[in-house]
């Protein structure tokens, strides 16, 4: 008797606890759905590991606009700048066996480096502290260029700033790993990330950065065109050389395994991830970020990741041995890829639940939908439970959208109402100004830009948009 009850007992736990995930996955998949809608998101795939298992795999939408093929799990999503992911874990492979260090100055492996950034260390690096220039900026360095003739080139530009001092996102942080692992290992960087991290899954990813390049199985990113009103193909080429920034493409089942053998220990054991995940000290004492990874809180709860090019994110979150994995090909209202990592994370754990940031999402969601008169009481509503919370940012980037997308009429109510709730921000009122000038309603354009001027004399827009304003109402009388 007592082992049929110990049975019952056992297989009511695995019931209950198998209806509670299968409700969690309806919740999920009805939130992606709805998301998707929302942002207009042509196709993406959505992952969960949660205790070592896979707890929710799924593939929307399609992988591409021209043949309207589905996305699957064959579907390789380019991830833009999550790429770096594994770049960082490479690095940390090899400091792990011993054969380089954060400490090691990055003159020890690349010749010809500049007398300015002998200073420059790997670990500033992985924390984009170098203050070195990006060469992304230089539109005289062509892709074939090689990483020599790239350095000699930023060797004439200044340091954007003191190594160390402070966080700043560049590409040739990246290049410069690259160039560090493979007169390492010998290895091209491609190669030594495909046999150390993807040895399993060799035929699910591939590296280029070359959006033209005709990959099989591939999706490419769409940028949507607000002139046409379509979605367009991205048609960049970056070149070899950011391969480790933004070049991997992969399918979800070979970024699951991925996801799997970091928590498993498998690439770098515990501590060296600790190493990888330590909040970096920048000189100005403000900047927060890892070796590599963006550090997120949700009720002090801390998780580690990265996103790319707005359609992708990663987010493993130790504590709750739990990771997200998030890949698309497109948005044509608002960057997507956090809120949809923050909001599945918060119906997986409770205790996950950032309320600014799905807040946030449901006050871009109303202003997202055309004319709905509800979106600027939503937004009170949120504020009245909430009021020291700031939307500033969120509303101006809102208004911009919609003024992209010719929703002039909308863009200047999400404007005024940005002004109205921030009377002393010289920004709000420029960008209102920006606003009925697009309008064409010159005085209130006007009016606008001159407030902005009076709260921040600085603005330089603010003046030439005056002087601009006021020499075509001159000539309209």
């Amino acid at each position: 008797m007592k082992h049929i009850l110990l049975a019952a007992f056992a297989l009511q736990i695995f019931t209950t606890a198998f209806s509670q995930q299968n409700n969690q996955s309806k919740m999920i998949d009805s939130y992606v759905k709805e998301a998707m809608k929302n942002n207009k998101i042509p196709g993406l795939a959505l992952g969960i590991i949660k205790d070592g298992k896979v707890i929710f795999e799924q593939y929307y939408g399609t992988e591409n606009l021209e043949d309207l093929k589905k996305v699957s799990s064959t579907s390789m999503f380019r991830i833009y700048s999550t790429s770096k992911l594994a770049a960082n874990v490479g690095i940390f492979q090899l400091i792990e066996q011993g054969k380089l260090s954060l400490e090691d100055n990055v003159s020890k492996y690349v010749e010809n480096f500049p007398k300015e950034w002998q200073d420059v260390k790997v670990r500033n690096l992985l924390t984009h502290s170098s203050g070195i220039p990006n060469f992304i900026a230089f539109e005289d360095i062509p892709v074939s260029d090689s990483n020599a003739k790239v350095i000699e080139r930023l060797s004439k530009e200044k340091m954007e700033f003191k190594t160390g001092n402070e966080f700043r996102y560049n590409q040739t942080n990246y290049m410069l790993l690259t160039m560090i692992i493979e007169k390492i290992t010998g290895q091209s960087f491609d190669n030594f990330i495909i046999n150390n991290q993807f040895s399993d899954t060799k035929n699910q990813v591939y590296f280029s950065s070359n959006s033209l390049e005709q990959i099989p199985n591939r999706v490419q990113k769409y940028n949507f065109n607000n002139e046409t009103k379509q979605y367009e193909k991205t048609p960049f080429d970056n070149g070899v050389r950011s391969h480790s920034g933004n070049g991997l493409a992969i399918t979800l089942p070979a970024f699951l395994q991925w996801s799997s053998h970091l928590s498993n220990n498998d690439f770098l054991n515990q501590k060296t991830k600790e190493m990888m995940w330590k909040p970096f000290e920048y000189g100005n004492k403000k900047d927060v970020f890892a070796y590599g990874w963006e550090i997120s809180k949700a009720n002090e709860i801390k998780s580690y990741g990265f996103s790319g090019g707005n359609v992708s994110a990663y987010r493993i979150f130790p504590q709750n041995n739990m990771a997200i994995i998030m890949m698309s090909n497109g948005y044509n209202f608002f960057p997507a890829q956090y809120h949809i990592v923050n909001h599945v994370a918060a119906i997986i754990d409770k205790n996950l639940t950032d309320v600014y940031s799905i807040s946030e999402e449901s006050i871009i969601a109303g202003f997202a939908q055309n004319n709905n008169p509800n979106a600027e009481k939503n937004y009170y509503a949120i504020k009245a439970k909430n009021p020291k919370w700031d939307f500033d940012g969120t509303l101006n980037n809102i208004g911009y959208i919609l003024m992209g997308n010719s929703r002039i009429e909308e863009a200047i109510k999400v404007f005024e109402l940005n002004a109205k709730e921030h009377p002393q921000s010289g920004n709000a009122f420029d960008s209102l100004g920006e606003g009925y000038f697009n309008a064409k309603n010159y005085p209130l354009a006007l009016k606008n830009y001159k407030k902005s001027l009076e709260l921040n004399p600085q603005n330089t827009n603010g003046s030439s948009m005056i002087k601009k304003i006021e020499d075509l109402m001159a000539q309209k009388n």
